[in-house]
């Protein structure tokens, strides 16, 4: 057997103290207290098992309020890379709702075709399931069928893989009518392939001599199984998501159009989960968007208006965050939200300076944006990487992250340090007005003159009695509808 490295969490039931990037004043809804709090009832109910004798139907399966026990096979990179991996694993488990009772890792080549971890180390999978008297076994990778399938036949409890546990992060935390649909799209493109049963619940609907005393008339023929009847009702069912997906990409698209006609320009707030991006959207804007010291508690993006120190006006989009290996259902259903980035006039890359490997972090964030990018052949918008949470990290931390990503910004959401230098740079980074004008514009003109101040750069303005001389960079939109009063006076 090869060698194997084991990892525990922690089980000590230690008062913790709550995070500081969670302790946002419970009096102000705008926050999304309520949300925090519908999330926080989830209880786990003593007694319920469920530990598999016999499974007689589909899978299709959630993982809620479970006890578990994480499984990682060590195919490459170090020891400390291992442990980070399953690490995250427990926080995805958490944040489903489970609690993690322990972890193994196992050091191999590659990921055994039959059990994943190998027929050695599920014998003792199988002890430390009994002994701990866990639920549920969450394999930090993506398993096949035949992997599936084995590993619960051989521990007796269900089995689920990491892409499992992330759709099932997703479905729990979708608000929207867009969210919902996206995740019930994954979900499906995901379980379609794992569809499975046994006995006589999979059996052909048959008739005659080849239905016995279980035919009849009407039943004669070869029928078809179980399984091909739910494949063809997900097929029919992945078909009408994707037709109300392209509609409602369509009022997006609408939405941002009308945007762009406007010339406004938009910024983008994209970053791995947990990153801090919701809060630094409050912390910009005022926003009041759900900030929660959880994996992906934010799955419907947020536009907001924002304006830059010199009063031009943008807007905010906050994105859903990313994860090292994000199952490529979830990147195909959430592309249309991911649009938004691209679409975007600057991009501002969030990265959570509290984490012990920031730059790997970077690494898969731009790793997924990039594979958007050559789908839709076009070009990323200009990025602006920006560390957040720095309150909490010390100077020695401090240097290491300037060493690791040079050219950085450095800020605290929940402090407030750094943010106004933020609002410079993104300032400095958006489209400027590029066309001069100089007109005399009447007093019953007066929308113009405010367009000029929130869209434009005043040169000089002068208030005559004929109306208001202004000499400004503005857009060229604005500059048409201006060209009528140019030269005047």
């Amino acid at each position: 057997m090869k060698n194997s490295l084991t990892w525990s969490a922690e089980l000590d039931h230690d008062v913790v103290e709550p995070d500081e990037y969670e302790s946002v004043p419970s009096a102000d809804p705008s926050t999304g207290e309520m949300e925090r709090t519908e999330r926080a009832s989830l209880r786990r109910i003593a007694g319920l098992s469920t530990e598999l004798e016999d499974i007689t139907e589909v899978e299709y399966r959630r993982l809620r309020l479970e006890r578990v026990v994480l499984v990682g096979v060590w195919t490459d990179g170090d020891a400390a890379h291992a442990d980070a991996s399953l690490e995250e694993l427990a926080r995805l488990a958490e944040t489903a709702g489970s609690e993690v009772l322990e972890g193994i890792i196992q050091r191999r080549d590659r990921p055994d075709p039959g059990t994943y971890v190998g027929s050695g180390k599920v014998l003792e999978l199988r002890d430390i399931v009994v002994s701990t008297g866990a639920d549920t076994v969450i394999c930090d990778g993506e398993l096949s069928p035949g992997q599936l399938r084995q590993l619960e036949e051989k521990l007796k409890v269900k089995v689920v893989d990491r892409t499992a546990l992330i759709l099932d992060i997703f479905a729990q935390h979708a608000r929207s009518k867009e969210g919902k649909a996206q995740v019930e799209l994954a979900q499906l493109q995901y379980f379609l392939p794992r569809l499975r049963g046994w006995g006589e619940t999979m059996s052909r609907q048959a008739g005659g001599r080849a239905g016995g005393a279980n035919g009849g008339v009407g039943t004669r023929g070869p029928g078809e199984t179980k399984l091909e009847t739910d494949r063809r009702r997900i097929h029919k069912r992945i078909s009408k998501l994707r037709k109300d997906l392209a509609a409602m990409r369509t009022v997006r698209g609408t939405k941002r159009g009308r945007r762009e006609a406007n010339e406004v320009p938009s910024v983008a707030i994209a970053g791995y989960t947990n990153a801090g991006k919701s809060s630094l959207l409050n912390a910009l804007t005022g926003a009041g968007v759900l900030v929660e010291d959880a994996l992906f508690a934010t799955l419907d993006p947020t536009t907001r208006r924002a304006a830059t120190p010199d009063g031009r006006a943008y807007t905010l989009t906050d994105t859903v965050g990313f994860v090292r290996h994000l199952p490529h259902q979830l990147v195909e259903a959430f592309r249309s939200t991911l649009e938004e980035v691209g679409g975007a006039d600057l991009l501002v890359h969030v990265v959570d300076g509290s984490e012990a490997s920031p730059h790997e972090q970077v690494a898969a964030v731009r790793e997924v944006l990039s594979e958007i990018g050559d789908e839709h052949e076009s070009e990323m918008p200009r990025e602006l990487l920006v560390v957040n949470k720095i309150d909490s990290v010390d100077e020695t931390r401090m240097a290491e992250l300037r060493r690791l990503l040079p050219g950085a910004m450095f800020v605290s959401a929940h402090s407030g340090a750094g943010v106004e230098e933020l609002r410079e740079a993104i300032a400095d980074l958006l489209p400027r007005p590029d066309v001069f004008v100089s007109a005399l514009v009447p007093y019953t003109r007066g929308e113009l003159v405010a367009r000029v101040h929130a869209e434009g750069e005043v040169v000089a303005e002068d208030h005559t009695p004929d109306g208001t001389r202004l000499q400004a960079k503005v857009r060229s939109d604005l500059a048409s509808a201006l060209e009528p009063f140019a030269g005047k006076g």
